[in-house]
């Protein structure tokens, strides 16, 4: 193989291996272009992105930490901070499935794990191609059963989530994995290698072969061949795992470490080199002292292994040995394999010689890509909708029944049952309402936490679509009664390199940056997955949102089940639902079209902060926003969750299957209690509200339109995804 074969099928361009001969002064041997290789990948430099997520805010009055380390920390309170992340797993999920999903589950742990912090709770965002396809359902059947199996075991509860079913999807499923830890707010940690004559140890499990050339691989399309890439999809194993969060917080508690980084993409070569670059230092690695599970293994692929359940440190000298022996008490394998140094190379060392050096910095100084953000052209045919093309609804109770039993609407019972969402017991709204919601212990302090994006939103309209994530994200937490303070991201998207996709991911960018300021809402922490394609096209852009909000006073809180009979129904928010981009269209009518309206950023924070003031001064305590389904799927989901019926008398005016199932942002329903009605029109004086309506009984009534028992209801909605397959002859409606 010539030297341009290799640098080519080891993932770099023409003018990336001109760049590096430039910064090296010479050719790169066989390891330092591997290291190269990895840590200019899409998936470590964000070559094609750094530009443009400069345009996110992030600092805001409770941020400790912004982007740049391994998670980002916001205050909470009391001298607690929450450090939080989101990442993707999607290529590898997409070859492997089970281990694809369980090691994004490792890997946002060991993230959150190295800023000092104990996980204690996971959510995810999920996406799939329609589950009429065999390899679909195994798809995400095996992904739900990794996240399962790594969440359990390891004993970090999975508390929230969201999955979506499109056809854009099929063949290249999103797997996004969030994490939310507890730390003191003043002793979280950073990874920097400073300090001459400090060592470097690595713990965890031993090195193998598996991983190896995963970041490369995961910015790669994917092809028929991608199912002969399973060597790069790592192994994990949750209970080395555990020990690994309990040593690792040990050894912080014991005052240990220096520094602590974990090892994910790239493995060492990461790591190291940006410990390296952020200290000022270098970082000599001896490939001989690594614990190895394998023999015969070669210096570079040690360097550069993504085996999972792995930290490196920075260690005093006189501290090594008592490191090596916390590590040895959990169980872990162990070893000093190096030193921080004066100079600022990553240098590997074999049989007492150098066998690569290159400076750290060169490594995290990848070229940069700026491209042209031009509209594609597909957004002028997709966007024409005009709904008095469609005929009038003549059955509204089969329209909602069927609505209701959809695999995008449906419940996810089925999904969030085989998490353990209450190990830890600090789980107080469980899987299924708006958000999760979490207590500190010892404290009236709380926490929730959620995770949304609408893919077929930022398909129509890429900037509206992703101001309006990060705006249901707020309106979420917000019906549970958290003030929401900060934001992670996972930001999916196809090949940025193509017109389209370029401009996908800029205008999703812009429209939530505007809605994050808008909101006050930093991003403080984040990923970015591009090349998620197939040879039948791109994913659809999916910039998923998570979102944190705090508690003062946990106790006073909502979720979206009725609590008793008798209550009025508050529709709060102006009320303009479209048919535009929804799920009724795509359900009823088979179609995705349409220009869903950019929200109103200044009434949804309005909405949103007087929807909280309610439920903080004790008045609500039932709060639901409207989303995918429209008014009538919120209506029956609030029914179903409290088994007490409602009944709605008036309905906006307008076409009434628009009322009842077009989708509008910025809008929540409230039930409130009758003696406390006329306090909440005091809290609800500057936003558009009206009544609608009243719970009570055994049925859904719309305005004579639906009249359905909530036995027909539940029947419909609580289907089992698992089991979902296409008839015989037929298709899934």
């Amino acid at each position: 193989m010539n030297i341009q074969e290799t640098y080519t099928t080891l993932g770099l361009s023409d003018s990336e291996y001109d760049r590096i001969l430039e910064l090296m002064g010479r050719a790169p041997n066989y390891l330092e272009l591997s290291l190269f290789s990895v840590m200019w990948s899409e998936h470590c430099s964000y070559k094609n992105s750094r530009p443009l997520l400069k345009r996110f805010p992030n600092r805001g009055p409770r941020v400790l930490q912004g982007p740049g380390e391994n998670a980002g920390v916001v205050k909470v309170g009391s001298g607690w901070a929450l450090v939080f992340k989101m990442e993707s797993h999607n290529h590898p999920s997409a070859v492997e499935p089970y281990e694809g999903a369980a090691t994004s589950v490792g890997g946002i742990i060991r993230d959150v794990l190295a800023m000092g912090a104990r996980p204690v709770a996971l959510l995810n965002s999920l996406r799939f191609g329609p589950l009429e396809d065999e390899r679909n359902r195994y798809l995400f059947r095996e992904v739900v059963r990794g996240i399962a199996g790594y969440g359990n075991a390891i004993g970090v509860p999975t508390v929230g989530g969201e999955v979506e079913f499109a056809p854009a999807y099929s063949g290249n499923p999103l797997v996004n994995a969030m994490c939310i830890g507890l730390v003191r707010d003043h002793v979280f940690v950073r990874a920097r290698a400073v300090g001459e004559g400090n060592l470097v140890v690595l713990f965890g499990a031993k090195t193998g072969r598996d991983g190896i050339h995963g970041a490369t691989f995961a910015s790669d399309e994917l092809t028929e061949e991608s199912e002969e890439k399973r060597p790069n999809v790592q192994v994990g194993d949750p209970f080395a795992g555990k020990m690994l969060v309990e040593c690792s917080l040990s050894l912080l508690e014991k005052n240990l470490l220096v520094s602590l980084q974990d090892l994910g993409a790239a493995g060492i070569t990461s790591s190291a080199s940006e410990m390296a670059a952020k200290g000022g230092f270098g970082i000599e690695i001896n490939v001989e002292k690594v614990p190895l599970r394998e023999r015969g293994m070669e210096p570079w692929e040690i360097v550069i292994s993504e085996s999972q359940e792995r930290m490196l440190a920075i260690v005093e000298p006189e501290k090594a040995e008592e490191v090596l022996r916390v590590a040895e008490r959990f169980e872990l394998a162990a070893a000093v394999i190096g030193r921080v140094a004066g100079h600022e190379d990553l240098r590997i060392l074999h049989g007492g010689e150098v066998v690569g050096s290159v400076p750290a910095p060169h490594l995290a100084d990848a070229p940069v890509y700026e491209r042209e953000v031009v509209p594609p052209v597909y957004l002028e045919e997709v966007r024409k909708l005009n709904p008095e093309n469609f005929p009038a609804l003549q059955d509204y109770n089969a329209t909602l029944l069927r609505m209701l039993s959809h695999p995008n609407l449906c419940s996810r019972r089925s999904v969030y049952e085989q998490y353990d969402h209450q190990v830890g017991t600090n789980t107080v709204v469980l899987p299924g309402a708006d958000a999760a919601v979490m207590r500190i212990k010892g404290t009236t302090l709380g926490f929730a936490a959620v995770t949304d994006c609408r893919g077929r939103y930022c398909y129509l309209d890429p900037k509206a679509g992703g101001a309006a994530a990060i705006a249901e994200a707020y309106r979420n937490l917000s019906c549970t009664g958290a003030e929401p303070v900060a934001v992670t991201d996972c930001l999916n998207f196809g090949s940025p390199e193509k017109r389209e996709g370029y401009y996908q991911l800029a205008a999703c960018i812009e429209g939530m940056a505007e809605a994050c300021e808008a909101l006050g809402t930093p991003v403080v922490s984040g990923n970015v997955s591009l090349y998620n394609e197939t040879e039948e096209g791109p994913v659809y852009p999916t910039p998923s949102v998570g979102m944190v909000g705090i508690f003062e006073d946990i106790r006073k809180r909502a979720t979206p089940a009725i609590k008793r009979e008798g209550d009025a129904l508050v529709l709060v928010g102006g009320f303009r639902p479209v048919l535009d981009g929804s799920e009724y269209l795509e359900i009823m009518h088979g179609r995705v079209a349409g220009a869903p309206p950019a929200p109103d950023l200044i009434s949804e924070k309005a909405v949103s902060d007087t929807v909280r003031c309610t439920i903080s001064a004790g008045i609500v305590d039932t709060a639901h926003d409207l989303s995918g389904g429209g008014l009538s799927l919120a209506l029956a989901e609030m029914a179903l969750m409290g088994s007490i019926g409602a009944e709605v008398w008036l309905l906006p005016g307008g076409r009434q299957d628009v009322v009842l199932f077009g989708e509008v942002g910025g809008c929540v329903l409230l039930a409130v209690h009758e003696e406390k009605l006329e306090e909440l029109e005091d809290l609800l004086e500057g936003v558009h509200y009206v009544g609608i309506g009243h719970t009570g009984g055994e049925k859904l009534s719309l305005s004579g339109l639906v009249d359905l028992e909530l036995t027909e209801l539940l029947e419909a909605y609580e289907q089992d995804l698992f089991e979902r397959h296409a008839p015989e002859g037929g298709q899934l409606g």
